[in-house]
């Protein structure tokens, strides 16, 4: 059974994805506040945060940050504001999923289904090393180390590394990177990607102007240049 902590102060929408999620037996906590919502997370091992961002004592935001600090469960988060460019400041602070409102507890719902069966459709157990070691993606344990110091990362910063990884040397369009990390019902935008691709780049390239792993292929999309 996998654990989901849902921080949203607005009662009935919390009563109504709960209902929902609960039928598809997931075990669903509610939090109300922002600080009760980030203690309740410290005290029990959740897979999933559905985190509203107007919250009555600290935003959303905040929440996301503080999160991202101790740990990668994903976070899907709920919101008012659609425009492109509240969607991309999502995904930098370390957003896996961003929902605009009003939406259909029964597309969340789906998104939720989704996500869970990718995490159990790419089970692996193989290590990834590359440069001598320099680089390594362990998916069994989702941990990646940079000259032998793990460093963190987002659930979807992590699959699309390991994506990209896997695949060495074969060009991925944004298109696919989005179908097979995110799913095909992912109604974001391509920059998405980039967004994410950027944040990896600051974690694993030691010139980020000068990419030696992630390198960009004009109009084409990404590929992995590490050396195994």
């Amino acid at each position: 059974m996998f654990n989901i902590l849902m921080i949203e102060d607005d009662e009935r929408v919390s009563e109504v994805l709960k209902l929902y999620l609960e039928k598809e037996g997931y075990k669903v906590y509610c939090a109300n506040k922002g600080l009760s919502g980030i203690e309740l997370f410290k005290g029990n091992d959740f897979q999933l945060i559905i985190l509203d961002l107007m919250l009555p004592d600290i935003s959303g935001e905040e929440v996301c940050k503080r999160i991202r600090e101790i740990s990668d469960v994903h976070i899907f988060m709920l919101t008012a504001k659609g425009a492109l460019e509240d969607r991309i400041e999502g995904f930098q602070i370390g957003a896996d999923e961003y929902l605009v409102k009003p939406f259909s507890p029964r597309e969340l719902t789906a998104r939720v289904n989704a996500l869970f069966r990718r995490i159990s459709a790419n089970h692996t157990s193989s290590d990834l090393s590359f440069d001598q070691g320099n680089l390594v993606i362990n998916y069994d344990q989702r941990i990646v180390k940079v000259n032998g110091q793990e460093v963190p990362f987002t659930p979807n910063e992590f699959n699309i590394l390991y994506e990209l990884a896997v695949n060495k040397g074969k060009v991925l369009s944004r298109e696919w990177l989005i179908d097979k990390v995110f799913g095909m019902d992912f109604d974001g935008y391509d920059r998405t990607i980039d967004v994410h691709i950027k944040n990896i780049r600051k974690k694993i390239e030691k010139d980020t102007k000068n990419p030696k792993y992630i390198i960009t292929v004009t109009k084409a999309g990404y590929k992995f240049g590490g050396e195994n």
